[in-house]
């Protein structure tokens, strides 16, 4: 194995999810699951 630098460190990228896409992955969750939820107990509006 062997030891990287700090340059070599530096320019390591990856691994890791970004703050945008973790939240467009959580509304899309939450947008299914409102539209599953919709179909499935549809309500009046009042």
């Amino acid at each position: 194995m062997e030891k990287l630098n700090q340059k070599q460190l530096m320019n390591i990228h990856g691994g890791g999810i970004s703050l945008g896409i973790g939240l467009l992955i959580g509304a899309g969750v939450v947008f299914i699951i409102g539209v599953i939820d919709g179909f499935m107990r549809p309500l009046k509006c009042n």
